[in-house]
């Protein structure tokens, strides 16, 4: 049954005096991927050795310094693949590779076998603290719990003193930070920095775990500044975040907790991770992109990021997923393609300095993907969006009083299939709705004469021939059209322009004719202007020529 009664609101520190919300995120924190431990061990099927040595070299590709390679006192998997990486010296100078352990000496122990010849590393080690914890699973009191974590500690800083090649980091986690009294979370990790001594250099990360998302984002916020104001040495100390997506705001926690005061932050490439997932790297870090700041890490190529994180983990990346996904930065609707449209040729025209383009928080190239993904067509899309296809993909450029009709063309075709339109097939039906004439249509020559400001024509067309006067050749051709066919003529939007240009240039000509009142569109190319200005007025003509008399098929010369 579905009782909310069950439940009741989560308690936690009292902060009336928080000072975060006025901070801003104006450089990014240190980051510190969890791949190949958080995220590997939430996979239904383990990464192999291949996977992680591949998900590795992305990390490295990436930009990131800090990595947490396992638990390899857990499995001898992660101890194989640790000492792979040691052995195999695939560890850049500059990366500390990271590794997990509970405080327990057997574990510790088998850790540093692991790392036995590392040029620098952090050793993470982390016992629960939580309320839930001690009482529920561990059935101990306080101060045991906090001998386990200041016991911990003293075996990583013993066995570490066995390595003395190493450039060691210490890290401890009161895991289930969130849902441990702020208080004791505070008391128990000063007990293990006394332990570890950083005034005489030892370096030292405490890390704060939302194991378990249990409040809404301010309220981690909080705990992140009160945790900073009453640690003892927190000018000695790095303050790392860790936060989970039970709740959707792993990401906004994390955001929260550096405005509140943290330095550092773990996660995962596209937030994978233990039940929703882990605080999303990818997500955090283009936050800070699209906002100005650099996130020191290279999310330039982001299909590739896509392709490693599903080969490696075997699951999909979301099509919405945000920055990310196939779909983020694809508009259907009609009236976001016009927006887009119009927007992003402003931008270019007025050489705007800075992004500002509706519909599109970052310019989707900055993270390797193409326009070509930005409009597509479906049965809710506009005259905006087709415009923007073939004028994209095709260089095809139309007046804007053509947009509709060709849409009209295009809407009828997306509802009849039900399916998304290829930018192919929306080509095609441009071509047969505005471009494709019957070959008697085809305007094989003409003539023209010019004396008095009239211009006499003839017009080779299919097989006939006719001939008309006017101010211009297209007026000409008009005269003949409508005297053979003994119908009214009237030419109501024109327009054309070139395509490239020097000597493989052509003209593009637009026409909408009324032919008895019922409006006709056709388009038409050519070397030649004037040719081009012709076809398009035969193209559209024909559509109507069989309701208004027979085909012109066999006429002879007209005068």
């Amino acid at each position: 049954m579905f009782d909310h009664k069950k439940y009741r609101r989560f308690e936690t520190v009292r902060l009336t005096d928080r000072t975060w919300p006025d901070q801003e995120i104006n450089k990014a924190p240190d980051w510190c991927s969890v791949d190949l431990r958080d995220g590997n061990q939430a996979l239904v099927n383990p990464m192999s050795v291949t996977q992680k040595t591949r998900m590795f070299t992305l990390l490295v590709k990436l930009g990131f310094k800090e990595i947490e390679v396992g638990f390899p006192s857990a499995s001898q998997p992660d101890f194989d693949f640790v000492r792979k990486l040691i052995e195999e010296n695939r560890i850049p100078d500059d990366v500390t590779i990271q590794v997990l352990t509970q405080a327990r000496e057997n574990l510790i122990k088998r850790t540093f076998e692991s790392l036995e010849g590392v040029k620098r590393a952090n050793v993470h080690v982390y016992n629960s603290t939580s309320v839930v914890q001690r009482e529920q699973v561990f059935n101990m009191s306080r101060d045991e719990i906090k001998t386990i974590a200041t016991q911990g500690a003293c075996w990583v800083r013993d066995y570490a003193a066995q390595y003395p090649a190493t450039e060691w980091e210490f890290q401890y986690s009161p895991e289930s930070f969130t849902g441990t009294e702020i208080d004791y979370a505070i008391e128990v990790c000063d007990a293990v920095i006394a332990e570890w001594t950083p005034e005489n250099g030892q370096k030292i990360v405490i890390n704060l775990p939302a194991t378990v998302e249990m409040s809404s984002p301010n309220v981690y916020a909080d705990q992140i500044e009160y945790f900073c104001r009453h640690l003892k040495q927190r000018d000695q100390v790095r303050i790392s975040l860790h936060t989970h997506n039970d709740r959707g705001c792993g990401v906004a926690a994390a955001e929260l907790g550096v405005m509140a005061g943290a330095d550092r932050v773990e996660g995962t490439l596209i937030g994978n991770g233990e039940r929703t997932g882990n605080m999303d790297i990818v997500t955090m870090g283009m936050n800070l992109y699209s906002q100005g700041v650099d996130p020191e890490l290279d999310f330039s190529n982001i299909p590739e990021i896509i392709d490693v994180v599903e080969y490696c983990t075997e699951l999909p990346v979301a099509a919405r997923h945000p920055w990310a996904g196939e779909l983020v930065y694809t508009a259907f609707s009609g009236s976001h393609q016009d927006a887009i449209r119009k927007s992003v040729n402003y931008h270019t025209e007025h050489q705007q300095t800075h992004w500002n383009v509706a519909y599109l928080p970052i310019d989707p190239r900055d993270i390797g993907r193409e326009y070509e993904a930005v409009i597509r067509i479906n049965s809710q899309s506009g005259k905006g969006g087709v415009a923007l296809v073939l004028e994209r993909d095709f260089g095809i450029e139309l007046p804007k009083w053509m947009h509709a009709p060709l849409s009209q063309q295009v809407q009828q075709a997306a509802e009849t299939q039900g399916v998304e339109l290829s930018a192919a097939t929306i080509k095609t039906i441009y071509e047969q709705s505005l471009v494709s004439v019957p070959a008697q249509w085809q305007l094989n020559d003409y003539e023209l004469h010019t004396d008095s400001n009239q211009v006499s024509a003839q017009f080779s067309i299919g097989e006939a021939q006719f001939s008309g006067k006017g101010a211009g050749a297209l007026e000409a051709l008009c005269d003949a059209l409508a005297k053979q066919y003994q119908c009214e003529i009237e030419v109501s939007h024109f327009d054309e322009h070139s395509i490239g240009a020097g000597t493989d240039a052509q003209a593009l000509a637009s026409i909408c004719v009324a032919i008895n009142g019922a409006l006709e569109y056709a388009v038409a190319t050519n070397e030649d202007t004037s040719a081009a200005a012709l076809q398009a007025m035969l193209t559209a003509f024909s559509r109507q020529a069989i309701k208004v008399a027979p085909s012109v098929q066999g006429t002879e010369q007209v005068a």
